[in-house]
């Protein structure tokens, strides 16, 4: 369930209250492990588990396709309320907990400067296919779409969301979540488990601002075109141009900030 009702108490201009429902976004964790082992909790829109699970696992570097998967099953149990996801790998005895690292970058006074933590990122990977031309109309309709797409938002006024898009603008896949990151690995998963990886020919829409981590999930992806319809921050745009990324911010009322890379006419 994606959203739930809560009583409320709301003043209007007059400083008068009454009682009322509203509509929350719900947000719970996931705990996600793989062959027994927890490996991460995250804070999530309920909905779509298996593909965020999937898409995490592939931006984390700990699946590379569909063929690494051998089954990603939601516990039942009464007392995870769903809320624990179980990965089987295809190679399990392949997989060592021990050497799986997250690293979390906590503020920017915490050593590590962004260009050493994008070659990390890259880790060998090289810059994603080229050749997804879109024109700037297509890219300036794109906002109303995934606003008619938002049933969350509409309910909630609290939710993010990500879709997929050809070069024609047509939105191929649209997720919800209370993180930006977490719409983005549902996409990714729902990638996977469609077997559509690389998404050479998809570009991907954000509702919100655009930083490092969410650059970096549609490097892994292959995406060569992210759009914002919020800001793009400083280490955004640097993660963007290693990995020959289009990026665009602001994508609203008609007009657009083009960071780098090119689009069509």
């Amino acid at each position: 369930m994606m959203t739930r009702l809560q009583g409320i108490t709301r003043f209007d201009a007059d400083g008068l209250g009454a009682l009322q429902d509203d509509v929350l976004a719900v947000e719970e964790p996931l705990e996600i492990r793989v062959e027994g082992q927890t490996l991460v909790t995250v804070l999530r829109t309920p909905g779509n588990d298996r593909e965020l699970v999937a898409g995490w696992l592939l931006a984390e570097g700990i699946v590379r396709n569909q063929t690494d998967l051998f089954d990603v099953v939601q516990c039942p149990s009464v007392d995870s309320a769903g809320n624990v996801v179980e990965v089987h790998l295809s190679s399990p005895d392949q997989f060592e907990a021990s050497r799986f690292v997250r690293r979390v970058v906590s503020n920017s006074s915490c050593g590590m400067c962004s260009r050493t933590l994008i070659d990390e990122v890259a880790g060998g990977r090289g810059p994603v296919v080229g050749g997804f031309a879109v024109g700037v109309r297509t890219l300036q309709r794109l906002p109303e779409a995934l606003r008619a797409a938002q049933s969350a938002f509409d309910a909630t006024g609290g939710i993010h969301a990500a879709a997929l898009f050809d070069t024609n603008g047509k939105l191929l896949a649209v997720r919800e979540d209370v993180g930006r990151h977490n719409a983005v690995d549902k996409l990714l998963g729902w990638a996977l488990f469609s077997e559509m990886l690389p998404l050479s020919k998809c570009g991907l829409l954000v509702s919100g601002r655009v930083a490092f981590e969410i650059v970096q999930k549609a490097w892994v992806g292959g995406i060569p075109l992210i759009a914002a319809i919020g800001a793009a921050s400083s280490m955004a745009v640097e993660t963007a141009q290693s990995a020959g990324q289009t990026l665009i911010g602001f994508l609203r009322d008609d007009r657009m900030n083009v960071y780098c890379g090119k689009i069509g006419g």
